[in-house]
């Protein structure tokens, strides 16, 4: 069977879809089964996303991208620290 990407939404989707099917009384492989994914996916997927929501989701994406942005702009800075500090040790007198 071919690998499938699946977006966070569509992870939230499938696990809500085995959720309302667990709850009819069906066991989890043939819950899985029918959404089309493994029994070890959906244990991933719910340890990952559990007991999020949409907008938990999108404020975490929001979390993500901020985090990332503000990692390049520290290494940015560490970098013209770097430069700084080395062109200061070319300019600096030896004694």
């Amino acid at each position: 069977m071919a690998r499938k990407r699946h977006s966070d939404e569509d992870c939230l989707k499938i696990l809500r879809q085995v959720d309302v099917e667990l709850a009819a009384g069906a066991d989890v492989a043939a819950a899985c089964r029918s959404a089309g994914i493994s029994d070890a996916t959906y244990y991933t997927w719910r340890k990952k996303f559990g007991s999020m929501g949409r907008s938990q989701l999108t404020e975490l994406k929001t979390l993500e991208k901020e985090n990332q942005r503000l990692k390049r702009i520290v290494a940015d800075l560490e970098l013209d620290k770097l430069i700084l500090k080395e062109s200061l040790d070319f300019l600096k007198p030896k004694a």
